[in-house]
């Protein structure tokens, strides 16, 4: 296989963004990047030290307080954020290669990244006026009023899946520096070096310095800034066994936190549903990015009746769909992110097997490339509520097809889960399909098709999180209230 040439503007770096600019880094120690369609190992990141992050979290203070970013108006603010999404989409073509050579996300996917990432920083400048509007909430008796002010929460630390390294940042990036805080950032182990496009936006659109800063390293960098003293509050997207561990550490120092986990999401499928309309968004729905996102309905929930011909629409639509190196706008597969979790995702293959599923595409075979940590797409059948890959979070490309007699059935089907993130409901009846969705106990659901709204807030339900991204609900948990009491002047 011939990997497409890519834009790659940083490899190999030995520095970290800290008080607006690229500085050698404390610490000796350093990550390696792969290319997870080659398994070639093209670039590395240091591994910051406690020095480090106490220069960054400092910095991010003074910034804070001693700069005044939080003394801006909101309306400040958002010119700095909309001249930041400008730079960012001038940077499209770098980070949709950097990203693709990172974690083997297609470039049809990665492409839009930095247009997605823009889109959330001019929403999140949209809101400047509801920062601005007064809240003034009378006493019930009239005798005085209260002055509910919105201050900044302070220091954040964001840190960052690998999925989507970009717009899982910026969806805590934008609402933060728009409520007035400051931030550390700390992108995931195997995706260190995207990121970097988004600080050099930053300093190019005049975000004063300080107030975004990058830290890279391992989990531990990032468990050390999690506890450290200067961070105000912690926003955080990745497993939801991290995310347990994450939420212990800020619940023992009273630290408010927002954590966006995992999901095991149901498409829930009506016996009217128009199959043909269902293939189209199929992928998007239910394997985006080989799998590996939060929010899709890894199960396909069918009714008896229309059961095998939901298969083979699935299974040829899987089937087809090609896999291949991520640099070629055609490929819909790519890789998995790294060797560790293909190797998660061929476990659960060999699972479904064993416990009784079978594979219709896909299965427990060999990748077909000599190179890459590629996993054929899979498709099962047979699958039962009990088997694990019915019940756990996969992240791959493995898609389990499960059969229902009654619309109550398959309602708890889709509720038996310790998750509660995504969800579809696929209906030639749009009403029916709404009145179901309220049925099923998950954060976020669409119908016939799934897709995240800024304006809306994105929260998970029981093990899939706390908290809420986007939507004026994402940019309150970066404010913190002031209530000041006083009497209503004659």
């Amino acid at each position: 296989m011939e990997t497409a040439v890519a834009t790659l503007p940083y490899t190999h770096t030995a520095d970290l963004f800290i008080d607006g600019a690229w500085t050698p880094a404390e610490g000796t120690g350093s990550t390696p990047v792969t290319n997870p369609a080659t398994e070639e190992i093209w670039g590395s990141v240091p591994i910051a030290s406690a020095g480090d992050l106490d220069r960054a979290v400092g910095a991010a203070r003074h910034a804070f307080t001693g700069h005044g970013w939080r003394d801006l108006t909101p309306t400040e603010r958002a010119g700095h954020l909309l001249r930041l999404a400008d730079e960012v989409e001038k940077r499209a073509e770098a980070i949709s290669h950097t990203n693709t050579w990172e974690n083997g996300s297609p470039v049809a996917e990665t492409a839009r990244a930095a247009s997605n990432a823009a889109a959330i920083f001019r929403y999140f400048a949209s809101l400047a006026p509801h920062l601005e509007t007064p809240d003034i909430r009378p006493f019930p008796d009239g005798s005085a009023e209260t002055v509910v002010r919105k201050d900044p929460v302070g220091v954040c630390a964001l840190i960052a899946p690998w999925n989507f390294p970009i717009n899982l940042v910026v969806a805590k990036l934008a609402p933060a520096l728009m409520a007035g805080c400051t931030v550390v950032i700390k992108p995931a182990s195997p995706t260190p070096l995207s990121i970097r496009q988004i600080a050099d936006a930053a300093t190019a659109a005049g975000i004063p310095a300080g107030v975004i800063n990058v830290v890279t390293g391992n989990s531990s960098v990032g468990d050390a800034l999690v506890r450290h003293p200067g961070i105000d509050k912690v926003a955080f997207t990745g497993s939801t066994p991290v995310g347990r561990s994450i939420g212990a550490a800020c619940g023992e120092l009273l630290r408010p936190v927002t954590l966006e986990l995992g999901g095991k999401s149901s498409a829930l499928v009506l016996p009217d549903v128009d199959l043909a309309e269902m293939a189209k968004v199929l992928i998007r729905s239910c394997m985006r990015n080989t799998g590996q996102t939060c929010y899709i309905s890894t199960r396909v929930l069918a009714p008896r009746e229309r059961y095998d011909e939901l298969v083979d629409m699935v299974t040829a639509t899987i089937s087809a769909a090609p896999q291949g190196d991520p640099m070629d706008p055609a490929t819909v597969f790519g890789p998995s992110a790294t060797a560790a979790q293909r190797d998660t995702v061929r476990g659960y293959i060999r699972s479904g097997i064993a416990e009784g599923a079978r594979a219709t595409t896909g299965g427990d075979v060999a990748s077909g490339f000599d190179r890459g940590f590629y996993v054929k797409p899979t498709v099962f059948v047979d699958v039962t509520p009990g088997m694990r890959i019915a019940r756990e979070e996969i992240f791959g490309p493995v898609l389990s097809i499960l059969r229902y007699d009654t619309l109550d059935e398959a309602v708890g089907i889709a509720n038996n889960t310790g998750f509660g993130l995504g969800g579809t409901v696929f209906s030639a009846d749009v009403d029916l399909a709404f009145e179901v969705a309220a049925r099923v106990d998950t954060g976020s659901i669409g119908l016939n098709f799934f897709a995240s709204n800024h304006a809306a807030p994105f929260a998970g339900r029981h093990d899939s999180g706390l908290g809420v991204e986007f939507g004026l609900e994402g940019l309150h948990v970066y404010l913190k209230p002031q209530s000041v009491h006083r009497r209503i002047r004659s």
